[in-house]
């Protein structure tokens, strides 16, 4: 039954489905939204019209995509790390602009959204470059969505290209006791050393600093990461997520290793004299700087070719540290928190590889576990 409020008041009504309906009529189009009770259509219906009343809903029909957007990023900068606001902004500027910004917000439809996905992937652009322009267009919508400037958000009703499972490179056991041999004795091979027994990412290892380090508990803080951040260089930012912010024990070998690159890094200092800039960093170039990624990418380029090892990425030996953690045995929940992944499905899920391996040692264990030990009648009565 719908209960009307009176001539331009909207209306309240109760819905098949147990739901309640809130409808009011803007600028000559109606608006409708869901609620579970009466008591909150009613609220949202009676709020909406002092709105509109003060002029303050509904807006967007005069405001353009880009416009909104623009006003959009400025508000996100502060909860955005730099790498990541400047990327959205990227993806404003050359994905969603060129096709949607011209379009006022208030008549932006799915099929619009769907077309400029459908045209960018037919110009060529990867499937990762769409779903990422979907996700800020998608996130940019949905803050419009709660500030009333739009009655739906018509992205959440798109198609997306489907994501490409890219093959994982890991080093087996053997492969990364070659290449640690191939880094035997060279400047980094702490730094080596911590990746494969940590799976720490890039920007988490050259982040490090000393002050992170508990030498007598074999603890490391990691609580922050270097990134490239473009028109600016090196910066220091918030780890990826707050999982990311966490404490990992180091093996003793991995310790006795530290300690030498610390004796190291003192001569280093001495070498260099004035031109050393302190920064406490752990790894850090030959002068105290942060050290560029692409150079630590080029040693470790040359250790692969040296150990005679497959053409990898850095960030494969994080891959290759959690493959053999899980299939050693290594609980998924620690590994999780190792990686700093958010939570223990996620883990699984980018190593789903490994569970056979798991599956098949943990039958064999079982089957041990439970296996009848026979008792000869004969040996009892002696």
């Amino acid at each position: 039954m719908t209960k009307k409020s009176g001539q331009n008041q909207g209306s309240v009504s109760l819905r098949k489905d147990g739901t309640v309906q809130a409808q009011i009529t803007v600028a000559g189009k109606r608006i409708s939204k869901y609620f579970k009770t009466k008591k909150e259509a009613n609220a949202w219906r009676i709020e909406t019209l002092n709105k509109i009343q003060n002029g303050m809903f509904y807006s967007g029909p005069q405001v353009l995509l880009s416009e909104y957007l623009a006003q959009w990023l400025i508000a996100k900068k502060d909860s955005l790390r730099p790498k990541t606001h400047i990327q959205y902004r990227q993806i404003v500027e050359h994905h969603i602009n060129p096709l949607l910004g011209k379009i006022k917000l208030s008549d932006l439809r799915p099929e619009m959204i769907q077309a400029a996905y459908n045209k960018k992937t037919a110009a060529g652009t990867s499937a990762r470059t769409v779903r990422l322009t979907h996700s800020v267009l998608r996130s940019a919508l949905n803050q419009a969505l709660r500030m009333d400037l739009i009655y739906r958000n018509p992205a959440t009703i798109v198609y997306q290209p489907k994501l490409k499972e890219t093959e994982m490179k890991v080093l087996d056991e053997n492969q990364v006791r070659s290449f640690l041999i191939a880094a035997k004795g060279h400047r980094l091979e702490a730094l080596f050393k911590l990746e494969v027994t940590s799976g720490l990412r890039e920007g988490e290892i050259l982040g490090l600093k000393w002050s992170d380090l508990d030498w007598e508990n074999h603890q490391l803080k990691v609580q922050r990461q270097l990134q490239r951040v473009p028109g600016v260089g090196l910066v220091f930012s918030e780890p990826k997520s707050a999982a990311g912010r966490r404490m990992i024990m180091l093996g003793t070998e991995t310790i006795a290793l530290l300690k030498a690159h610390s004796s190291r890094q003192y001569a280093e200092r001495e070498f260099a004299g004035d031109k050393w800039r302190e920064n406490d960093l752990i790894f850090p170039s030959s002068v105290g700087t942060p050290l560029e990624p692409r150079n630590l990418l080029r040693e470790f380029k040359d250790l692969l070719r040296k150990a005679n090892l497959p053409d990898i990425r850095f960030h494969d030996l994080r891959h290759s540290f959690a493959t053999l953690a899980l299939s050693q045995g290594v609980s998924v929940k620690v590994v999780q928190e190792m990686l700093g992944h958010s939570d223990a499905s996620m883990t699984l899920k980018v190593y789903s590889h490994t569970t056979p391996g798991m599956q098949k040692e943990a039958a064999r264990k079982m089957d041990e576990i439970t296996a009848i030990i026979e008792i000869n009648d004969h040996s009892q009565r002696e």
